[in-house]
């Protein structure tokens, strides 16, 4: 019995693997699978996201996933990389860490600002900093979305977000030990035109392992569990049977099941009341059903276009110019909707509006 090979060394062998080749410390072959195509998530998350900010094409190659403590994982990276953490809503509030190079961080910001991320300062500011964070925020936002799918439809969300330049001693986890194992999956991101950076995307091994248990339960459970097998069809080179090898069905069964009498069934057309025009609650017209509904009443004295580079740059006593003239009468709103035009007032000690137009409101009312 010792000779027999175990399920575990078969899937091996299937998967193209060596007999007792370990995938990683804590994870199996299958584990690896599933744990490949969450890598694969974030990775295209990393692509899409990138391609959107810069507008060019985006290459993100996708390297091996490592099983590594947390020690070794932080003598693999480049000196003062960006880190950023947050964690989970809807699993457990899985933490997760993504690590990006400097220049990669500084990137990614200067994109978000609207650059073309290749004049980069020599230091990152605080500035560039906010928008890194902006910019992986949005990946794992896009990566979660299309993590969900993956999780049997669990809403999923990024919080307790939160980025810094690593300096010093530091870990990507800081709750857990250094010697605590990770989950590590490298990715090469390559923007057309700039300097190639690499992410990795990381977790603690027992969370990654929770995410393979979850994918494999959510899989089991849509593999139908029982399948009635199609009937063997008889070989072509067998000859027919004949009229008395037929075995022949009771004469009892054939007249209970096929010449059985369908129930009779009551068919008529349906019939309904006529329609009045009145109503039963005595209200004059149709506008008294709504009248007591609250809406909200906005008035617009103008707006504008800026872009995220322009709005990060905003401090006290900036000023924004309206596309609105001096004098120039305001736009009155009821629930985003234009009804009429008016002019600024002051009563009392409060701001006011005198309408000075109305655009038809009473007639789309009543044709609500």
């Amino acid at each position: 019995m010792d000779d027999l090979l175990s399920q575990d060394e078969i899937n091996a062998l299937l998967s193209g693997g060596v007999l007792g080749e370990d995938s990683g410390a804590g994870l199996s072959m299958e584990d690896s699978q599933l744990l490949g195509e969450v890598a694969s998530i974030f990775s295209n998350a990393e692509n899409s996201v990138f391609g959107m900010l810069s507008g060019k094409d985006v290459d993100t190659l996708l390297e091996d996933a490592e099983v590594l403590s947390q020690e070794e994982f932080v003598a693999k990276l480049p000196e003062s990389p960006f880190v950023f953490r947050t964690t989970c809503g809807g699993f457990d509030d899985i933490p997760l860490t993504l690590v990006v190079e400097q220049h990669g961080a500084l990137t990614l910001a200067d994109l978000m600002m609207g650059g073309e991320g290749q004049e980069l300062p020599s230091e990152p500011s605080e500035l560039y900093l906010n928008a890194a964070q902006e910019g992986l925020s949005q990946v794992v936002g896009s990566s979660f979305t299309s993590l969900s799918g993956l999780l049997g439809g669990r809403r999923l969300m990024p919080e307790n977000s939160a980025s810094a330049l690593a300096a010093g001693e530091w870990r990507p986890f800081p709750q857990l030990d250094a010697e605590a194992k990770l989950w590590v999956s490298p990715a090469d991101v390559r923007v057309d035109g700039l300097n190639p950076f690499k992410v990795w995307s990381s977790m603690p091994l027992d969370s990654a392992l929770a995410v393979a248990a979850l994918m494999r339960q959510i899989m089991g459970e849509q593999t139908p569990k029982s399948s009635v097998p199609p009937p063997d069809e008889p070989p072509a080179s067998a000859p027919p049977m004949r009229q008395a090898e037929r075995p022949s069905a009771p004469a009892s069964a054939v007249s209970g099941a096929a010449q059985r009498p369908a129930p009779a069934v009551d068919v008529h057309p349906a019939e309904f009341l006529p329609l009045g025009h009145g109503t039963s609650g005595g209200g004059n017209s149709r506008i008294d059903m709504i009248a007591d509904i609250p809406v909200r009443v906005t008035v617009e004295l103008g707006k504008t276009r800026k872009n995220i580079s322009e709005i990060l740059a905003l401090t006290t006593g900036s000023v924004i110019e309206l596309d609105k003239m001096a004098g120039e009468p305001v736009d009155i709103l009821v629930n985003g909707k234009p009804i009429a035009k008016g002019e600024v007032v002051v009563i009392d000690e409060n701001f006011g509006v005198r309408i000075t137009d109305v655009l038809g409101a009473g007639s789309k009312v009543y044709s609500a």
